[in-house]
């Protein structure tokens, strides 16, 4: 073992350098390009669905599983995840724990995998489709 240590990264300096390679987009811009053929992926928590609500068409996959439904080679993929070359469009609730997620596809070989400025909640101010919950 070496016994050369990095220094500690605070997670803020952690989220910058994360989305320093992310193309992040609008909630305007992630629903036209899902419009175009682009997987929106929303990896809220249920309770967060539950209270808010889903966008329509997004693949629900908690952040646990992610990686292993959208690994194009993997034995337990959703369909959706056709390739490599397909834009997926993190969705968390307020666009950090997507950040995240975003380059973690990406070292997966998915190079253009990015997240949702703002997440859900960008998306719902922006007064873009939501399926509310009933009750």
């Amino acid at each position: 073992m070496s016994a050369e240590r990095r220094q500690p990264v605070g997670i803020d300096d952690f989220l910058d350098r994360a989305r320093a390679g992310l193309d992040r987009v609008t909630a305007e811009d992630a629903f036209a390009e899902a419009a175009d053929g682009a997987l929106l992926v929303d990896i809220r928590y249920a309770a967060l669905r539950d209270r808010d609500g889903l966008i329509p068409g997004a693949l629900v996959v908690e952040r646990n599983e992610l990686e292993w439904r959208l690994d194009p080679q993997g034995s337990h993929r959703a369909a959706e995840a056709t390739g490599h070359d397909l834009r997926v469009v993190v969705i968390c609730n307020e666009g950090y724990a997507s950040s995240l997620a975003a380059v973690s596809l990406r070292q997966l070989g998915l190079h253009r995998a990015t997240d949702l400025i703002g997440g859900f909640q960008a998306w719902r101010t922006a007064g873009l489709p939501v399926t509310v919950p009933e009750g």
